[in-house]
């Protein structure tokens, strides 16, 4: 994925101002902190201008280049990187923000029992048009059933989600 990585980030670093990459602390296995990197898809000053929010279809905030890379999760292959660190799985819940996980309900707090992954059944099962419930609901379902076939069958539904763009904007 190199070429494919040092392509996006000249692509990106061309289409606006401010760094190539994105980096937020956000929590993995039992609450552990760590940067979780991604290519820059909004502008230099996004979350200044309207404090960190879930990015909407059609954001104002984002990039021409971001709307591609997200619609593609493009914008997430610099997690590989988190992966060869042991900070993240290929497959798993996804990490989180800490100031997400201080307003968790008790039952929600179990999905940091795993290690957060780069794909979930939540990114294949339809991603933005799912609610946060039912995406937390997933996530539990996924570390209660967990196998090694199951992150496989995952990782195999992922490819079609990716390449179409499904439920992503």
């Amino acid at each position: 994925f190199a070429p494919l990585m040092l392509l996006l980030a000249i692509f990106v670093k061309m289409s606006s101002p401010g760094p190539i990459m994105y980096a937020q602390e956000r929590m993995g296995l039992d609450g552990r902190r760590f940067m979780m990197h991604k290519f820059r898809t909004m502008r230099e000053d996004a979350e200044k201008e309207t404090g960190a929010v879930w990015a909407k279809k059609n954001d104002p905030r984002r990039t021409k280049i971001g709307s591609f890379l997200r619609k593609f999760s493009l914008d997430e292959l610099p997690q590989l990187f988190n992966v060869f660190l042991g900070h993240m799985s290929l497959v798993g819940p996804r990490p989180v923000p800490a100031q997400e996980v201080s307003q968790y309900q008790p039952w929600q707090r179990r999905r940091m029992s795993m290690r957060p992954g780069i794909t979930c059944l939540w990114q294949i099962s339809g991603r933005n048009k799912i609610s946060f419930e039912d995406w937390m609901k997933m996530d539990l379902e996924y570390i209660d059933n967990w196998s090694p076939w199951l992150d496989i069958k995952i990782l195999a539904k992922t490819v079609p989600v990716v390449l179409f763009g499904i439920g992503a904007y």
